[in-house]
């Protein structure tokens, strides 16, 4: 059936039988494509049936439906167009695992981080309202994004102009990990609370009365504060009410008439309303139902038990960090570790093996946070801060104001830095130095093998001031060296291979492209110094000092060019009057795609084989060596 669907409106005539036949064939390509490309299996699970009521009940594209992180759209990119094409999502090239306007006019908004659905949704609906249009605008939130503050916002703002929008809140009592907080007990309290439960019974048993049965039904279920206020518990419902929203629920998110149903009737709301959905992460393979949080975003694996394919040869950043950090607290009673609903992405679940009551969740919130953090520092603790150098960005002000201003000793770990790959342009972590960098008080380190991250985590225990550590997913051991790497040293830069033709100024991942770009250039008789530059911020000017000026140097990051580490040498250079860099190499003033993560540094000319062809190409052009 599924290749019969070219659009919403080819959902329209389907039978209720051929509805769930085509929701066990969607799942099974979800499940088919995902061990595949790998991405974001058990929240698309969830959401099939829901997706297609929505398709069924709302006239998309007219209709404009947000979702919300965007992870879960994958069902949607199916009904709408996009099936022959869906074994290319997340491919250099192929579909984008999220919403993406240039790719379908039924994207109407793109998402890629949590909690921005309804500040969006209600941006459309206003624009709506100016422009004198008609149409419904609809937010697909997961339970998880109400952990992050800009929901209620949103929410409040909704709430208190009654501009018309509807809110499904898929509630799967997950995020990416497990939910925390007080709304996530609220939300629980709400499914196993029997109040709605025993009022629909009380309402429908009214319809067993003789001559009055029908009259007072319509009456009671008429009357919303009857019924909400006397049959139901006010603590159920009041929660969305008091912010101004009609409240729906809740519904059984696997149940497509109940959701056509309710569907219906939300679009005769004239003011804001939201609509309380229950589903399964998972929800149809049993790997995924098990193990939610393992399946949230995963690589490629084998259908029949759920295991990865690849295996990674080492550990990940992640995990060495975590257990570096595992090993510190035994020794020093301040350490608190803090994660934004990323416990398993960070790797802080191998932290709270040993620790589980010094980690804190606080749910889809750096902004929050990042201040906690600072509170935590100035009560005389050392909190050390593990997030996503994409997800870093949304508590920048926080960072400035609440910890680099009072110059307080948190340390800033952020995974994931550089090219994020499959994920794409909402998750790659190119510009977390462009905010690190011009901040008072800041320190920037990035390491670029595992043994200098221990170092330099085991370092911050004794730094008095703010501190970010800059990491990919997996920094590998350096190719072979002249010498062994010497111990990290706080602000010093050490040359790992020496040679006359040029100097490489390399951080953090691109030290080893700079040895694996050298060692071309060493076969065509043009050797340089290959420079490990592990403290960024403050940057080793004596080094620069001692630089030839006869000899070109260049630096290289996995970062933008404008605000990177090329930029902040280039202007340590002017200050202190010494020769410029030849080149700043890094990625160029744009966004890039999603791909496999040597396809991206391949795109960004970021490869040896591009970093060896500049180096050369300048080298020719200047007559700084000889020929091949």
């Amino acid at each position: 059936m599924l290749e019969n669907i070219h659009s919403p409106a080819d959902l329209a005539h389907l039978t209720e039988n051929e509805l769930y036949q085509l929701a066990e064939e969607i799942r099974r390509e979800l499940i088919r494509t995902v061990s595949e490309n790998g991405g974001h299996l058990a929240s698309n699970l969830g959401i099939v049936e829901l997706t297609i009521a929505l398709h069924r009940v709302f006239d998309t594209p007219a209709d404009r439906v947000v979702f919300d992180v965007g992870h879960q759209s994958y069902v949607h990119k199916m009904l709408t167009g996009r099936w022959n094409a869906f074994h290319t999502l997340r491919k250099y090239g192929g579909l984008s695992g999220f919403p993406k306007r240039s790719e379908s006019e039924y994207d109407c908004f793109e998402t890629g981080h949590a909690s921005t659905a309804i500040s969006a949704a209600l941006g459309l609906a206003r624009a709506r309202d100016f422009r004198g249009e008609k149409h419904q605008v609809i937010a697909v939130v997961g339970d998880g994004a109400l952990t992050g503050g800009m929901c209620y916002e949103a929410l409040n703002d909704a709430g208190n102009s009654r501009t018309r929008l509807i809110v499904i809140l898929n509630d799967n009592e997950m995020s990416i990990a497990p939910n925390v907080g007080a709304l996530s007990r609220y939300l629980t309290n709400l499914r196993i609370s029997g109040g709605w439960q025993r009022a629909k019974r009380r309402v429908r048993h009214l319809t067993e009365i003789p001559v009055l049965g029908r009259p007072l039904y319509r009456l009671i279920h008429g009357t919303k504060k009857l019924i909400k206020s006397v049959l139901v518990r006010e603590k159920d419902i009041g929660f969305f009410e008091a912010l101004g929203f009609q409240y729906f629920g809740p519904i059984n998110g696997h149940d497509i008439s109940s959701l056509e149903s309710t569907f219906e009737k939300a679009k005769l709301c004239s003011s804001p309303c939201v609509i309380h959905v229950l589903t399964k992460k998972g929800f149809g393979y049993e790997q995924a139902e098990d193990r939610p949080e393992a399946f949230h975003g995963t690589p490629p694996f084998y259908i029949e038990t759920g295991d990865r394919i690849e295996v990674p040869d080492s550990p990940s950043c992640g995990h060495i960090m975590a257990d570096t950090l595992a090993d510190m607290t035994r020794d020093d009673p301040r350490i608190v570790a803090i994660t934004a609903a990323m416990k398993l992405g960070t790797g802080l679940d191998h932290y709270a093996q040993s620790y589980p009551k010094r980690l804190i969740d606080v749910g889809i919130a750096e902004e929050h946070a990042v201040t906690l953090a600072a509170g935590l520092a100035a009560g005389g603790m050392r909190p050390y801060l593990a997030v996503y150098a994409s997800f870093f960005q949304r508590g920048y002000d926080q960072m400035i104001h609440d910890v680099c201003m009072q110059n307080l000793p948190v340390v800033f770990l952020l995974d994931r830095s550089g090219i994020g790959g499959e994920d794409g342009q909402t998750h790659h972590g190119i510009l977390d130095l462009a905010e690190l960098l011009p901040v008072p008080n800041m320190t920037v380190l990035s390491p670029c093998e595992p043994d200098e991250l221990r170092d330099m985590i085991r370092w911050t225990a004794e730094h008095d001031g703010p501190c970010a550590i800059r990491y990919s997913k997996a920094v590998r051991n350096l190719p072979d060296t002249e010498a062994p790497r010497p111990p990290f040293t706080f602000g010093k830069w050490h040359a790992l291979r020496t040679g006359e033709h040029f100097v490489i100024l390399a951080c953090g991942s691109m030290v080893s492209e700079a040895l694996k770009a050298e060692a071309v250039l060493r076969g065509e008789n043009r050797g340089g110094t290959v420079v490990n530059c592990s403290t960024l911020k403050p940057a080793d000017t004596d080094f620069l000092a001692s630089l030839s000026p006869d000899i070109p140097f260049f630096t290289l990051e996995e970062h933008m060019v404008h605000g990177g580490f090329g930029s902040f040498v280039t202007d340590e250079c002017r200050r202190l009057n010494l020769p410029l860099p030849a080149d700043c190499i890094g990625i160029s003033d744009r966004y890039l795609s999603h791909g496999s993560h040597s396809r991206l540094l391949e795109d960004a000319g970021l490869n040896a084989a591009a970093i060896a062809s500049r180096i050369s190409r300048y080298l020719e052009e200047h007559g700084k060596c000889p020929k091949k």
